[in-house]
């Protein structure tokens, strides 16, 4: 068993984990990075990326996380592939324990740990993610302009999204397993009064029909949750859109959480309930949920860090002096 103490120690390595490790690191913070089961967040699971600011032409997810740490460890952060079973928050330094017996000692702490969007689970949708199939009508609907898509969902992040996406589509679908919505009143107003949209109510997707390597999704095969009855809707692009999770169970009785599991933050920062301890990214932020805003939210969470290490040495100071 292994101890690791640092200024600044942090949980999740997406966009908002390393952008907190470089300005943590350029500030002389040291800052450790656990970089927890999916190194590199949600963006390595992502091929084309066309809306980071900075690249004229499409980039890979997985290459812009890679140029991310290298630009970290340049500066000065070390990585760490380990996953924490366990958080101590009661008292300074901060002490997490990793699943093989490591222990992570931090003067603050900064979770990344991110969100994972929930999926429908049936076998034809892992083959099909970046073909045709997606979670994110923001990320991804650019690329389905003057194609026909459909949105799986009956919620506010469902309806957003159908909404979204007739920017770029005339023949958006929502597809529902019930007969009415769960969404806020005015986004169903808005959507029943888009003529570029159509609601199929009591439908659940049974099956995303492959193409082939070339075409990708061409169709959902969906069953009638009232008569059993099935069909087939013709599709070029399907977001599934029925919700995420964010991955706050480790904290579950050591920090206040939101009615929907997400890290509470105190308003226009990063700050959580206990002193000391920021969270930066999709773990709490569940209405952008963008590479950019994690990003920037990282970089707040590493300025609030430092800010906060500098009130409590300049305390610790004026105690001694007493």
């Amino acid at each position: 068993m292994t101890t690791h103490t640092t200024r600044m120690l942090i949980l999740g390595s997406g966009p908002a984990g390393l952008s907190a490790a470089i300005y943590g690191a350029r500030a002389g913070l040291q800052p450790i990075v656990v970089q927890g089961i999916q190194p590199g967040g949600q963006l390595t699971q992502t091929t084309d990326v066309e809306n980071y600011p900075g690249f004229a032409d499409v980039i890979q997810g997985p290459w812009l996380m890679e140029q991310m740490q290298k630009q970290a460890e340049h500066v000065g952060t070390r990585m760490m592939w380990d996953t924490i079973t366990e958080v101590d928050l009661t008292r300074r330094p901060f002490r997490l324990i990793g699943d093989g017996g490591d222990v992570y000692q931090g003067d603050v702490l900064v979770i990344a740990t991110g969100a994972q969007a929930k999926w429908l689970g049936i076998d034809s949708e892992e083959p099909l993610k970046g073909r045709g199939v997606s979670a994110c009508a923001t990320c991804d609907g650019f690329f389905y302009r003057g194609k026909k898509v459909a949105v799986i969902g009956g919620g506010n992040t469902a309806v957003e999204e159908a909404l979204y996406l007739t920017n770029h589509s005339q023949d958006v679908t929502l597809i529902h397993r019930r007969d009415s919505l769960r969404s806020e009143r005015i986004l169903q107003e808005r959507l029943f009064a888009n003529p570029h949209i159509t609601v199929l109510w009591n439908k659940e997707v049974r099956e995303f029909v492959d193409g082939g390597p070339q075409a990708g999704l061409v169709a959902l095969k969906l069953r009638d949750t009232v008569t059993g009855e099935i069909s087939e809707l013709a599709a070029d692009g399907a977001f599934v859109a029925i919700g995420h999770h964010p991955a706050t169970e480790l904290f579950r009785g050591h920090l206040e959480l939101d009615t929907d599991g997400y890290i509470a933050v105190e308003t226009g920062s990063t700050r959580t309930s206990v002193p000391g301890v920021f969270a930066c990214g999709d773990v709490q932020d569940k209405v952008y949920r963008q590479a950019v805003t994690a990003a920037g939210t990282g970089c707040m969470a590493a300025l609030d860090a430092e800010r906060f290490l500098q009130a409590a040495e300049f305390a610790e100071l004026a105690q001694a002096a007493e």
